[in-house]
């Protein structure tokens, strides 16, 4: 089945179950959805803890550390070509001269992007996509989002991962078994890295999806402003100066 009519069919579902939770008890005005987020990310656990977390854990253990490192280097080198992308349409052309660079030296002197020769030599990686793009334009995240498989998200963002699908040198692979072991070892791959974080929020977090949430909102909202997101206001220094309070954008992911 097509991997979006298989997302939609799944959210479908996802809204029935929703549809029948209490919403007594949900309140972050950035997640009006949350009985329906949390029922897709339940999902998304289950599905997690049964097939993608132990697929990661034996990827782990079959592969050695250097030959981790060549293909984290390599899909990240694939994802450059995304991220330039997204410099030239926010205009920040100094970063998309070096991306490019990057993609450049890697795809060559790298040997197709298995080793980071660009990193070595100055050339510094970036994190651009759309939904960031979206976002620099004045781009409002929208509510908060728990998509199946895809995970934490927001409506703009939802949009944003179709359009970075699209110049995807994966998704051009003519040959369809090796274009889907890519795309499986990319997410096999990623999964791993996220394996020793994991220890660290079972072991503190109680609520672990709206910690999740929460550290997704920010991130997001972090890397649309370069690191530099508009602070709010205190709410007395608003009522001293008898000017309404200044507006601040909703998280933008």
């Amino acid at each position: 089945m097509n991997p979006i009519r298989s997302t939609l069919l799944l959210l479908t579902i996802a809204l029935s179950l929703g549809g029948c939770a209490s919403t007594s008890g949900y309140h972050n005005p950035q997640d009006p959805l949350e009985p329906l987020n949390r029922s897709v990310y339940k999902f998304n656990d289950t599905i997690d803890r049964a097939v993608f977390k132990p697929a990661a854990q034996g990827y782990n253990y079959v592969m050695p550390n250097t030959a981790k490192t060549l293909v984290g280097n390599f899909f990240s080198n694939l994802d450059d070509i995304i991220v330039t992308m997204n410099d030239l349409l926010q205009f920040k052309l100094r970063q998309a001269f070096s991306d490019s660079g990057r993609i450049l030296i890697n795809s060559t002197v790298g040997v197709a992007g298995l080793v980071d020769v660009a990193s070595q030599v100055g050339f510094e990686k970036h994190n651009e996509d759309f939904g960031q793009t979206l976002g620099h334009w004045g781009v409002q995240s929208g509510p908060y989002l728990m998509l199946p498989f895809f995970g934490p998200n927001s409506f703009r963002d939802s949009i944003a991962l179709y359009v970075d699908a699209q110049p995807s040198q994966i998704k051009k692979i003519g040959h369809v078994r090796s274009r889907n072991q890519l795309y499986a070892t990319k997410l096999v791959n990623r999964r791993a890295q996220l394996l020793d974080q994991e220890k660290v929020l079972d072991d503190a977090i109680v609520d672990r999806y709206a910690f999740i949430r929460d550290a997704y909102l920010l991130h997001r909202q972090s890397l649309v402003y370069d690191g530099s997101p508009p602070h709010e206001e205190e709410d007395d220094e608003d009522d001293s100066t008898g000017a309404a309070p200044t507006p601040i954008s909703s998280p933008a992911p």
